[in-house]
C-alpha cells in the first residue's frame, strides 16, 4: 500500500515537473505577432484562438492547448486574462503568454486633441478613430467640457468612454485651477475662469505668453473695459464651426450685434468658446502681473503689448507695415512665377 502511494506521489509529481517545463519551454512564434482577443471570452476560448494563431503550438508530443488551459487553472488565473491587443514576442513560452493576458499589458493607442478646437471639432476626431468601438458620439458635449490631451486606450475601447475621461479630466483641471487662483481674480466662479480660459487659448498658441495674455483681459476686467477680443465675435457667428482658416474681422462684424462679441458686450461671453489646455487654464488662474491692457501680433507669430492706448496704436502701426510687407512680397513672388 505504502509503495503504491508512494508511486502514486512520485507519477505526480513527475507529470507535473514535465508540464512546468513544457509550460516555460520557448513557444513557436518565429517573429513577433499580434493578437487581438475579444471581449467576454472564456479561457477555452482564448486558448483555442491562441493554438489558431499560432502562439502555441497547433500539433505534437503533447497538446500544448491542454498545457496552458491546464495551467491557467492551476495558477488560478481564469478570472484575470483580459481582453485587448496583445503584442507576442518571438519564443514567447505559455507561461509569457500567461503573465501578459493576467497582466492586461495590451497595445495602447492613441488620440490627441488639440487645444483650441471647439466640441463638434473633437467629436469629429473621436468618430473618426479607426480604434475606437460603439456607435459614433451624436450629442456634442457642451463647448469647454473636454479637456485636450493625449489619451492613450486598448483596440475598442467605446467612444464614450474616451469623452467621459475628457469630461472627467476637465473638471478636475478647473477644480484644480480655481482652487490654486488668485484671491483676487476678478472672477465670479470656475465657469467664467474656463470661459476667460478659452478666449486666452484662442488668442495665442505661443505657450509662453499666455499668462501675459491672461493679464491683458484680468487687468480689462479690474477696470470695467470691454474685452475686446476677436476670436468671441468668430465664434459668435459661427458656434462649434468657427475655428477654420483665420481671417480679418470685418467692421460690420464688429459692430454687429452677437451674444460673444466682446466688442460690444460687458464683462465675459455667456460661455467657452473652445476647449482650453491646463496651461491656459493656470494662465488665467495665476496671470503675469502687469499693467498691460493691449496686444497686436507681431509678425513672427507672437505679440507685442501695451499699457496705454497710444503706444498700442503705435504697434499697430508697425503691424500693419508688416502686413503692407508681406502682400508686396506675395506679389511679386506670383508676379515672378508667371512670367
Amino acid at each position: 500500500m505504502f509503495s503504491l502511494l508512494f508511486l502514486s506521489v512520485l507519477v505526480g509529481g513527475g507529470v507535473l515537473y514535465v508540464g512546468k517545463v513544457w509550460f516555460e519551454k520557448p513557444g513557436p512564434l518565429e517573429e513577433a505577432k499580434t493578437v487581438v482577443i475579444p471581449r467576454g471570452q472564456g479561457v477555452r476560448g482564448i486558448t483555442d484562438q491562441l493554438k489558431r494563431e499560432g502562439v502555441i503550438n497547433k500539433s505534437g508530443f503533447i497538446d500544448d492547448a491542454w498545457v496552458f488551459y491546464g495551467a491557467v487553472l492551476l495558477y488560478k488565473a481564469q478570472d484575470k486574462l483580459q481582453a485587448g491587443e496583445y503584442a507576442f514576442e518571438p519564443g514567447a513560452s505559455m507561461h509569457d503568454i500567461m503573465d501578459k493576458l493576467s497582466s492586461g499589458k495590451a497595445i495602447l493607442h492613441s488620440l490627441t486633441i488639440p487645444e483650441g478646437l471647439t466640441s463638434k471639432q473633437v467629436i469629429a476626431l473621436v468618430n473618426a478613430h479607426e480604434m475606437l468601438s460603439g456607435n459614433e458620439i451624436v450629442d456634442v458635449p457642451a463647448e469647454g467640457s473636454l479637456l485636450p490631451e493625449t489619451y492613450k486606450f486598448g483596440r475598442g475601447t467605446p467612444r464614450d468612454q474616451i469623452v467621459n475621461r475628457m469630461r472627467a479630466d476637465l473638471n478636475k483641471a478647473l477644480e484644480l485651477a480655481w482652487q490654486n487662483r488668485d484671491p483676487e481674480l476678478p472672477l465670479k466662479n470656475s465657469a467664467e475662469l474656463l470661459t476667460l480660459a478659452s478666449i486666452v487659448e484662442k488668442e495665442t498658441g505661443v505657450a509662453v505668453e499666455r499668462p501675459r495674455v491672461a493679464s491683458v483681459f484680468v487687468n480689462r476686467l479690474r477696470k470695467g473695459m470691454k474685452l475686446q477680443s476677436d476670436p468671441t465675435i468668430l465664434y459668435g457667428l459661427y458656434g462649434g464651426d468657427a475655428w477654420g482658416m483665420p481671417r480679418t474681422i470685418k467692421k460690420s462684424e464688429l459692430e454687429a450685434p452677437n451674444p460673444y462679441n466682446t466688442y460690444q458686450i460687458e464683462r465675459l461671453p455667456p460661455g467657452p468658446i473652445a476647449n482650453v489646455g491646463v496651461a491656459a487654464l493656470e494662465a488665467v488662474s495665476r496671470p503675469a502681473d502687469t499693467k498691460d491692457l493691449f496686444f497686436v501680433a507681431d509678425g513672427t507669430g507672437g505679440h507685442v503689448f501695451a499699457e496705454t492706448l497710444d503706444e498700442h496704436n503705435k504697434n499697430v502701426a508697425k503691424w500693419r507695415e508688416v502686413e503692407k510687407s508681406r502682400k508686396q512680397d506675395a506679389a511679386a513672388s506670383e508676379g515672378t512665377q508667371t512670367q
